[in-house]
């Protein structure tokens, strides 16, 4: 990255704020490998990170053009507010309209994560049923995995006006698409009961824990048929693991950090809304100078606050252009990769995969021996701790208790309850895996399981 084009932020004597105008230079080499490891040397030493999906990473270029954009707000903050500000985000959300297909640059708005954007979707919906434009028995439905804060931000703003929420099982482990919209199907048939109308669907385009590439697409042509309002899509780990066109999903609205796969700095995330010139009653959720002027604008003033995660699309851009096949290169590799560790995995373990390959994008469940007993949430919080303050190893475990049926996968000892999530991303090695694969033999050679770890 060219640490001089002033689209990076550069603190320069003459202010320079065509930032967005100087061309990029051209990338003449893959980037190598020991500039690769330079970008992450910030990384804290000795630590097997399979664990992007949780809190993503950020190069240092990236970072680099982040304090470069903060020390040019600080110079000058009037200056910039008047002048540099809201076209450098600008430039942002075009770049951003580009790599999603958007139709139009106002459909776009940055937002600080999909937390904010939940809010603004639901507070949009939740005002619909105190208007009395929606009944009482009206609902939302949603994969029961779906993220926590999701979920509050449901409580907060729609069941507390009279709406219901339907929470569908999302099947995992999982085998294919159909029984995903299988389910699906029974929870909009939950939704009609009592006259109700599902008003709101809002579907993860890759969920959390368990991680599963969920075909929405596909569910939302459900929604379509079944007179659903509206298709929210949280992509919270999308952007950078997963192709997005907007237009070919179909959703109403689809948000997706920039920083978990995208390489930001925290924090910030787009926010897609179909046709928004349309939707008059999208706000931001912080009211500020801008209300009233569409959410785009409302969300590029939301008061004194660091903007510069939002203008380093720029520099983010750059960066992965200097990999081999530009970000769709980076996805490609990623989930090779992470197929291929995760397989790995399962094969000394002798257990299995959470999912086929074709539904996992950067990350992949693998199942843990059934003698480490994983039996509960506490056992699966106490063995990640356990993984990460006595062997280095920073990886989520999830517990997937047995159900009825005898569906649920077995090792040689028992059921399957516990799965590690793992993650691939462009620093990571092959020792990642190994440390992690070593850790879990090393307990069971000693014959530990969960229980006996300290909380």
């Amino acid at each position: 990255m060219n640490h001089d084009d002033p689209r990076n932020g550069v603190v320069s004597e003459n202010n320079n704020n065509n930032h967005h105008a100087s061309k990029k230079p051209k990338i003449t080499r893959p980037i190598s490998e020991p500039e690769l490891r330079n970008e992450f040397s910030h990384h804290q030493p000795g630590i097997a990170r399979i664990n992007n999906g949780s809190f993503g990473s950020c190069p240092r270029s990236v970072l680099t053009a982040h304090n470069n954009w903060l020390l040019r707000f600080l110079q000058q903050p009037d200056h910039f507010y008047f002048n540099t500000l809201r076209t450098g985000i600008l430039h942002s959300r075009a770049l951003i309209k580009t790599l999603i297909n958007a139709d139009a640059i106002d459909d776009v708005s940055l937002v600080d994560n999909a937390t904010t954007a939940a809010a603004i979707v639901l507070q949009h919906v939740g005002r619909r049923f105190g208007r009395g434009e929606f009944r009482r028995n009206d609902s939302v439905i949603i994969f029961h995995c779906a993220y926590q804060a999701v979920k509050k931000s449901i409580q907060a703003y729609v069941t507390s006006v009279g709406g219901s929420v339907i929470e569908v099982r999302l099947p995992f482990p999982v085998r294919c698409d159909e029984e995903i919209i299988e389910e699906f199907r029974k929870g909009l048939e939950r939704g009609r009961e009592n006259g109700g109308r599902v008003r709101l669907a809002i579907l993860d385009h890759i969920t959390s824990m368990p991680s599963v590439v969920v075909p929405v697409k596909e569910l939302i042509q459900v929604c379509r048929e079944n007179g659903v309002e509206q298709v929210f899509v949280d992509g919270a780990h999308a952007i950078g693991s997963l192709r997005i066109d907007v237009n070919e999903i179909g959703a109403d609205f689809y948000v997706s950090n920039l920083y978990k796969w995208f390489f930001s700095p925290p924090s910030v995330a787009f926010l897609y809304c179909r046709d928004s010139r349309s939707l008059y009653d999208v706000h931001h959720p912080v009211v500020s100078h801008e209300y009233g002027n569409g959410l785009p604008v409302e969300s590029a003033w939301v008061g004194a606050r660091d903007y510069s995660p939002q203008l380093v699309v720029p520099a983010i851009f750059d960066f992965v252009d200097r990999f081999e096949g530009g970000i769709e290169g980076i996805m490609k590799r990623n989930h090779d990769e992470v197929v291929k560790m995760g397989t790995m995995l399962a094969e000394s373990w002798g257990t299995n995969l959470g999912s086929p390959p074709e539904m996992c994008a950067s990350m992949i469940m693998v199942g843990l021996p059934s003698r480490i007993g994983v039996t509960s949430d506490d056992d699966a919080l106490r063995l990640r701790s356990h993984l990460r303050d006595r062997h280095g190893v920073e990886v989520p475990i999830y517990y997937q208790g047995v159900r009825e049926g005898d569906v649920d996968p077995r090792d040689k000892d028992g059921y399957i309850t516990g799965y590690v999530r793992i993650s691939h991303q462009v620093y990571n090695t092959v020792e990642d895996y190994l440390k992690l694969k070593n850790a879990i033999n090393q307990l069971l050679e000693e014959g530990k399981t969960c229980n006996m770890l300290p909380k």
